[in-house]
């Protein structure tokens, strides 16, 4: 794990933190999305009552360097992430695929991010480049994937991240 991130406060990005808790069935404590119902603002709107699917947000290291490429300065916890990993292909994972991190918490994979115009308020252009197109004309959403908490614990960067792949049919990410 390259870092932990949280804000207690909605604000785009998230401080670094020498470490966070993961609660089970809520999120990273203190952060302004954890709980058992959508905290996202669009979903509230919606409907509050809906599960919250996007309690942790886990971004890939590697993205910031491809950004960097194209002219984009992005370092940890700026696009609202609260783990950023490093060496392991997350936009790969199958829905249901259980990562653990560290010594106890375990976060089950719930889809991708979807990002939000708010991201190109922090730099213009950054949407492009985390929402595109593949040849074929599907769309390919970089921005990281979502999770919910399924065991708790304290994570730390550092800390290792492992896999472990659900049983039966694997069933890829979509827009959560």
């Amino acid at each position: 794990m390259a870092a932990v991130s949280s804000n207690e406060g909605y604000a785009f990005t998230k401080p670094g933190k020498d470490s966070v808790t993961l609660l089970a069935g809520l999120g990273v404590e203190g952060d302004v999305h954890a709980g058992v119902t959508v905290k996202h603002r669009s979903r509230v709107a919606q409907d509050p009552t809906q599960s919250n699917l996007r309690q942790v947000h886990l971004m890939h290291q590697e993205l910031f360097a491809e950004l960097k490429d194209a002219g984009f300065e992005v370092g940890p916890g700026d696009l609202g992430e609260n783990i950023t990993t490093s060496g392991i292909d997350l936009l790969a994972l199958p829905v249901g695929t259980l990562l653990r991190l560290g010594d106890e918490a375990v976060v089950e994979v719930t889809g991708l991010r979807n990002p939000c115009l708010q991201i190109d308020a922090f730099q213009e252009g950054l949407l492009r480049q985390v929402v595109c197109r593949a040849d074929d004309g599907t769309i390919v959403r970089k921005a990281g994937i979502m999770g919910v908490v399924t065991t708790g614990g304290v994570v730390r960067p550092g800390d290792a991240v492992e896999a472990e792949l659900p049983a039966g049919p694997l069933r890829p990410l979509e827009r959560v």
